[in-house]
């Protein structure tokens, strides 16, 4: 079959994303489809450059570009989506967040407040049809609530494993609490550095990533005076980021909302329990309360408390750890289903 994945691209910024798209097309060609990949430009503002990349999208007709015949389109991102062939699906990963769940968060201005009219219209115009013919998937049971309750659509939720899900082992536990992921506001690396002030357990704390909010962190490390207690080490390779999940004694993943997670699911895979909270989102759908990990609330306190908890007891962490890597193991998340279902639809 001849495949189009479309897409967006945020130049030099990557992410969860980025390794999504990357990963649905790899699955694709190993499953012998004829793939190309069109990723649109696309800036997170000002409005009026969002509102042009609606247009852009909208307007692609990608039924037989230059004569060429394509059978299926797979959209991923907003506004990618929209882009036009009798047989598109959407795979949504997330919508434009800013005027969906994050946007009582947000500055109110009049140009938001249109920019937020039209891509509800747009997204109605572009995922409806296919919500009723079911070709409309999320990424996540999260992303699927979203579209319910601000679209009123019903999304088929496909799970897909994280990059290179079978590099990933498990060693014995030191004492460190892992969390892996950009420094940004939503990742919250701020209440996982306020929560390591008032643990009272000998452990440490290691933060890996890069993003706008590093400088903060470092910042927020001195002033607390946790230099000797959390380590922040910048970006990191794959194979680096194997070995500090291996031998972490648990994994911390607070974010707020979250799409869907990776990093929860490349804990599991390496055997660790996740800390996480009431309000993450996606790490939900797989942390089970009290037998993979724990679900505590969004404060330094709460979280502090959990870390202590499973400081106290190795134990009951690697048991925790466990059952979380047969968790995963029972949800049966494999490329080859996701394609099968998006090519079937």
């Amino acid at each position: 079959m001849r495949v189009l994945v479309a897409a967006n691209l945020t130049p030099f910024l990557r992410g969860g994303a980025q390794a999504h798209v990357e990963g649905l097309v790899a699955a694709l060609r190993q499953h012998g489809h004829d793939v190309e990949c069109l990723q649109l430009p696309f800036a997170f503002g000002p409005e009026a450059e969002v509102a042009r990349a609606m247009e852009v999208a909208q307007a692609l007709d990608m039924q037989a570009p230059s004569g060429q015949s394509i059978d299926r389109v797979i959209g991923l991102q907003f506004p990618a989506y929209a882009v036009q062939h009798q047989n598109a699906v959407a795979w949504v990963m997330h919508q434009h967040r800013a005027v969906y769940d994050l946007y009582d968060q947000l500055p109110q201005t009049s140009a938001l407040s249109g920019l937020r009219e039209k891509i509800q219209r747009f997204d109605q115009q572009a995922l409806q049809p296919l919500a009723s013919n079911g070709r409309l998937f999320a990424n996540s049971g999260c992303v699927a609530q979203r579209l319910q309750r601000f679209n009123q659509l019903q999304a088929k939720v496909l799970y897909h494993p994280p990059p290179e899900a079978d590099r990933f082992f498990c060693e014995q536990a030191q004492g460190f609490f892992f969390f892996p992921s950009r420094f940004e506001s939503l990742k919250r690396q701020e209440l996982v550095i306020r929560a390591a002030a008032l643990v009272r357990s000998p452990v440490r704390f290691v933060l890996a990533g890069q993003g706008g909010q590093f400088q903060a962190a470092q910042q927020l490390v001195a002033e607390l005076g946790l230099s000797d207690r959390v380590r922040l080490l910048g970006a990191i390779s794959s194979a680096e980021k194997w070995v500090w999940y291996a031998k972490s004694l648990a994994v911390c993943y607070p974010p707020f909302d979250e799409d869907y997670g990776y990093v929860t699911l490349e804990a599991m895979l390496s055997a660790k329990p996740v800390v996480t909270c009431t309000d993450s989102g996606g790490p939900l759908e797989f942390v089970l309360p009290g037998q993979t990990g724990l679900v505590v609330e969004p404060s330094p306190q709460a979280l502090a408390e959990a870390f202590d908890k499973l400081a106290a007891s190795p134990s009951q962490a690697k048991a925790m750890g466990a059952a979380g890597q047969a968790h995963y193991r029972a949800c049966a998340i494999s490329w080859a289903t996701v394609v099968d279902r998006l090519l079937s639809a």
